[in-house]
């Protein structure tokens, strides 16, 4: 099994939800972090460790942004980081995969089940610093109720129904390089200064 470390400049989770009953928002969270414990010739052994900052909550709009940050929602400068871990994967034949895990957000963990698809395997190019990484890209999807995390904030509409909807859609985009093991003769060996 490999280890490999997610790239936060190309990887990215996005959200939505129905807005009024009628129309959908949407937003994205930046920043993620975390590892992928895999082997291409044993997909099903792969284990997933993300770490999602909440504050890089993004909808377009301050004031919402600023909302969902606060304690009606994430509550962010108490709970800064929302987390995925994963516990098992199932096949769901050819390159998709149920990654099964524990979502935590503002210390609530709840199970579910993300809709994945394997894109692919493929080498970096060299950067002149050392040999070429191996990369992986994965994508996934899953829809959750936010009240099972306690995000219940909500208004009344005058016309019936509610503001925001329970179901929230997520989309996950991942890509992770893949750990280069240093070999022993490359490894620097410290000089000693002393005389």
């Amino acid at each position: 099994m490999s280890t490999w470390t997610i790239d936060t400049a190309h990887s990215g989770v996005e959200f939505s939800v129905t807005h009024m009953m009628v129309s959908r928002v949407r937003g994205q969270f930046n920043g993620i972090t975390g590892t992928i414990t895999f082997d291409g010739s044993d997909p099903l052994a792969a284990s997933v460790d993300v770490t999602i900052p909440a504050a890089t909550i993004h909808t377009g709009m301050g004031p919402r942004d600023n909302h969902l940050r606060g304690a009606d929602f994430l509550d962010a400068e108490r709970f800064p980081t929302l987390s995925f871990r994963s516990t098992r994967v199932e096949p769901a034949g050819g390159s998709q995969f149920r990654i099964l895990g524990e979502l935590t957000i503002r210390d609530v963990s709840r199970p579910v089940a993300i809709e994945a698809t394997l894109g692919g395997i493929f080498r970096a190019m060299p950067t002149g610093d050392g040999p070429a990484s191996r990369k992986v890209a994965v994508s996934g999807s899953t829809k959750i109720n936010r009240k099972e995390w306690g995000l219940n904030w909500n208004v009344g509409l005058e016309a019936g129904g509610l503001l925001v909807s329970d179901e929230i859609k997520v989309t996950i985009d991942v890509q992770a390089s893949e750990a280069i093991a240093v070999k022993a003769d490359k490894v620097p060996v410290p000089t000693s200064s002393a005389a």
